[in-house]
């Protein structure tokens, strides 16, 4: 099969390269915009690009404005069907449609559940005990086409969203392929997704990440896993953000305390009231530095009972 791929994050690298390696002929690897990153705002490449370009594969980066040329060049490589993973923009009809039998999508949830741009964070922070990954035909409706397959994939207490992204991204690729195959000799069916069951997955912002110190244990935890890497789980102490990286269910007594107060500091960790009890604080991030144990961070500050991590910094 000739394959144009499309995607940009690190969750699409997995599959470009599982396709690599296959049968089937990668004809070119279509990828977002380098675009400024960090404090230097030095123009930074895609995974995907970064992969490609590693690989010698043709590359495109197309801006909205230039679509009806690329249009143009990708219908001129003739190709069978169109993959897209991560891609991180929505395509126009006129380009899903140009594939001789039509386009595919990786997405990193069971559909319906969990349509949009973060359904592996936003699994975890809902407490859910298992997630997937489901290829379906591509349409104009975002992650709304009908299914062609899927697979399950367990999510573990002490996954968070960098180490479940890497558990789908893996079996992703692998459902990928064995779709292709048999896109390849006409073995597939197409199913309708269930419209009542359809839930949302939105782009997490920065906001996402703060921790209200009211809510019980689990959900504080798991929006700390779920918020790995961005934007974060993060509170404030003396005015200063604070990242929290893991923590974990304390059994510390907290009757004389109220949420977000320290209630004790060991070498477990700092011990936070939350509704209905209390967590662990195992490594955090303060601004402006690297993580950290809290360890680390207690032989720093001067930390005693009483002292709470607030939801704002003044």
């Amino acid at each position: 099969m000739k394959i144009i791929f499309f995607g940009s994050s690190k969750f699409a690298v997995e599959s470009l390269k599982i396709l690599l390696e296959s049968e089937h002929d990668i004809l070119c690897v279509v990828t977002q915009p380098d675009r400024e990153q960090g404090r230097g705002m030095h123009l930074g490449k895609t995974p995907v690009k970064t992969f490609a370009n590693d690989k010698q594969i043709r590359i495109f980066q197309p801006y909205k404005k230039d679509l009806k040329n690329e249009i143009e060049l990708l219908s001129g490589f003739n190709a069978d069907i169109f993959v897209v993973v991560a891609y991180g923009l929505i395509l126009p009809k006129e380009i899903i449609e140009l594939p001789k039998i039509f386009s595919i999508n990786l997405h990193g949830s069971l559909l319906p559940a969990y349509r949009g741009a973060a359904p592996i964070n936003w699994a975890i922070i809902n407490n859910e005990k298992e997630t997937g990954v489901t290829v379906i035909k591509l349409t104009e409706e975002m992650d709304a086409g009908p299914i062609i397959q899927n697979r399950k994939i367990t999510i573990e207490q002490a996954d968070n969203a960098h180490t479940l992204e890497e558990k789908l991204s893996k079996a992703g690729a692998k459902l990928l392929l064995d779709t292709i195959n048999n896109i390849a000799i006409n073995k597939y069916k197409l199913t309708g997704q269930d419209e009542n069951k359809i839930t949302y997955a939105p782009k997490l912002i920065k906001q996402n990440g703060l921790i209200d110190w009211e809510d019980n244990a689990q959900s504080i935890i798991n929006l700390i896993r779920g918020c790995f890497g961005w934007p974060g789980a993060f509170t404030y102490y003396n005015g200063k953000l604070i990242k929290i990286l893991r923590a974990e269910s304390s059994k510390i007594a907290v009757h004389e305390y109220q949420p977000g107060q320290i209630c004790e500091i060991d070498k477990n960790g700092i011990h936070v009231v939350v509704a209905g009890g209390s967590i662990v604080i195992r490594e955090l991030q303060p601004e402006g530095k690297k993580s950290m144990s809290c360890a680390d961070f207690i032989s720093g500050h001067k930390l005693i009972k009483g002292n709470s991590f607030l939801k704002s910094s003044f």
